[in-house]
């Protein structure tokens, strides 16, 4: 035999050792074969060694005391939990659970109870949650009482979203996306608060942030369908026509079946123009019966059957929401209206929302602008249509939306419309309109606008009581002043012109004179703006521009003066500058 082969024959004789290495995972792995067998005493011998190994690892020692109370031993297995809690990792709020659990066992309900309600208020994964209701059930009849609990934590974005959807309803848009930002920010993937942000968005009239928030929800989930609807309506506001086709041809094949998907596949595709879709939906929705007693969805439906010349189904459906809503004024608004639609001689409405037009509204409101509030504050759909037409209607809607949103005057709309101050797209005047109520409604900090494509800052001159409406005689004489004004005066001087206007109603409210001479008051703001300012400007020539009476003019100016003290401030002002020079 050779060395080679006699050296591998040495090597075939030698013993085979497999190495392993006693650690933390194998006691582990160990511990885990006995509790199959529900052999506890070895177990529980096992996973002491694991934590020998791993002393600072909290899921070991958490392993070791669910085995001494699956073994009884209950006060050792909460001094492990205790020790987990106090020394080892206190984020482990899991060990609040356990311990609740084991005083349950022990029958020391009120201190089960305290250790339950810590780990609802303090867990934010909610693994045992199941679990603790079951508990809190045997807690609530050991104890007689209900268990007081401030929140559950790993409910606590469930929560903050109900909340969200009900400010939402409510139309109080602002407050409601303040909310789902916080909630997305904290989950990122609650697809359907990121949903309302979208829709919230929209309401605000932010397309672009709207489009961006549903695209978001798609790319987690492509088939969701209340983002593929909230993207079809926001393709079409913002006339993105082949985005919308493409999405439309799914949206038509689609047939679901839950009825709140039947219903917001059957409303989107009306509002979009789909309306005979549209209406096979919503005749889905009806023979189910499931939502056969909102009249809203009877009215939807006859919205449908008119627009695809079905008249005598849309009369049908009207007559029946009229029944179901006796109080409403739309069903009879829209059956009074019918005739004119068979003869074509009125178009079907276009939107699909259960209140009056938008124009009809107005021509109410200006008849009873005392009602404008109360619509305001307490119809979402109504205060949704006015924050939509403050960004996307005509000019002469958005004048009537910022003067209707000064009657309401809370924080969001104060926050619409200083946003809307600072918007390149938005005209001047409108600004102008806008810096006006602001001031009438007793906004008295400083405002930033975009006037001229330049941003400045508007401050403050007078402190006025604020009116609690906005008439339209006074709105003529403004109007009447710019006119005059622009080009002569600057943003600042037509700003303080408006100011001094909106302290002069202030100041002799609700003794406001008759202004049948709307020009000569003009003029008279006219006048003391330039005094203020230093700036030269005669009677003679206020006369010529303003086509009015030197008299008039002069009369106005001193009532103007009567109540706010001008030439009383212009001689201290002067007085003052002429110490400052001598100085």
């Amino acid at each position: 035999m050779n060395q080679r082969k006699r050296k591998q024959a040495v090597n075939d004789r030698r013993p085979k050792i497999i190495p392993f290495s006693l650690d933390a995972t194998f006691f582990f792995e160990r511990a885990v074969q006995s509790l199959d067998r529900f052999h506890y005493d070895k177990a529980l011998k096992y996973f002491r060694r694991a934590v020998e190994y791993e002393p600072d690892n909290p899921v070991n020692h958490c392993n070791m005391a669910g085995i001494l109370s699956e073994m009884g031993r209950y006060e050792e297995s909460n001094d492990i939990l205790r020790s987990v809690l106090d020394k080892i990792d206190p984020a482990m709020t899991e060990c609040y659970y356990y311990l609740a659990n084991n005083y349950a066992n022990m029958e020391k309900y009120e201190d089960a109870e305290d250790a339950l309600v810590r780990y609802l208020e303090t867990d934010a994964e909610g693994q045992f949650l199941d679990e603790a209701d079951e508990l809190l059930d045997l807690l609530h009849y050991e104890l007689n009482r209900p268990t007081k609990l401030s929140t559950i934590k790993s409910k606590e974005n469930v929560y903050a979203h109900d909340k969200a959807r009900e400010l939402l309803e409510a139309g109080r848009f602002a407050e409601a996306v303040r909310i789902l930002e916080e909630i997305i920010g904290r989950q990122p993937d609650f697809l359907a608060a990121r949903n309302n942000l979208g829709l919230a968005y929209y309401y605000m009239g932010l397309f672009d942030k709207s489009i961006q928030t549903i695209s978001e929800v798609l790319e987690a989930e492509p088939g969701n369908l209340h983002a593929l609807c909230n993207l079809a309506i926001f393709y079409q506001h913002s006339n993105q026509a082949k985005e919308l086709a493409e999405l439309l041809a799914l949206l038509r094949k689609t047939i679901p079946f839950h009825p709140e998907h039947v219903f917001k596949l059957a409303t989107t595709l009306g509002i979009v123009g789909e309306h005979q879709e549209a209406y096979r939906h919503f005749r889905r929705l009806l023979r189910s019966g499931e939502l056969a007693g909102e009249p809203s969805l009877h009215h939807f439906a006859a919205v449908a059957a008119a627009n695809i010349g079905r008249f005598d189904d849309a009369e049908r459906y009207w007559q029946q929401a009229e029944r179901l809503d006796p109080q409403s004024e739309v069903p009879p608004f829209y059956l009074k209206k019918l005739e004119r639609m068979k003869s074509g001689e009125a178009a079907p409405p276009t939107h699909y929302h259960y209140h009056l037009p938008f124009d009809e509204q107005f021509r109410k409101w200006e008849q009873a602008p005392e009602l404008v509030p109360g619509a305001l504050k307490q119809d979402p759909l109504v205060r949704s249509s006015f924050f939509w037409a403050l960004r996307h209607g005509d000019r002469r809607t958005k004048v009537q939306v910022i003067q209707a949103l000064g009657l309401v005057a809370d924080e969001e709309v104060i926050d619409a419309l200083k946003a809307f101050l600072v918007d390149p797209e938005e005209e001047d005047e409108l600004k102008r309109v806008a810096v006006l109520v602001l001031r009438s409604i007793g906004v008295q900090d400083s405002l930033s606008v975009m006037f001229g494509g330049k941003t400045l800052t508007l401050e403050p001159r007078r402190k006025s009581a604020r009116l609690p409406v906005w008439d339209s005689a006074w709105q003529t004489v403004l109007e009447q002043a710019m006119e005059q004004m622009s080009g002569r005066y600057d943003v600042v001087q037509q700003h303080d012109m408006m100011t001094l206007w909106v302290d002069y109603l202030s100041r002799v409210y609700p003794q406001v004179p008759k202004l049948h001479n709307s020009a000569a008051w003009a003029a008279a703001l006219e006048y003391w703006t330039a005094k203020m300012h230093r700036q030269s400007v005669t009677y003679a020539e206020l006369v010529d521009r303003y086509q009015a009476s030197q008299a008039s003019i002069s009369r106005y100016a001193n009532r103007i003066d009567e109540a706010c003290g001008i030439r009383e401030k212009l001689k201290l002002s002067m007085t003052l500058s002429a110490f400052k020079e001598n100085r």
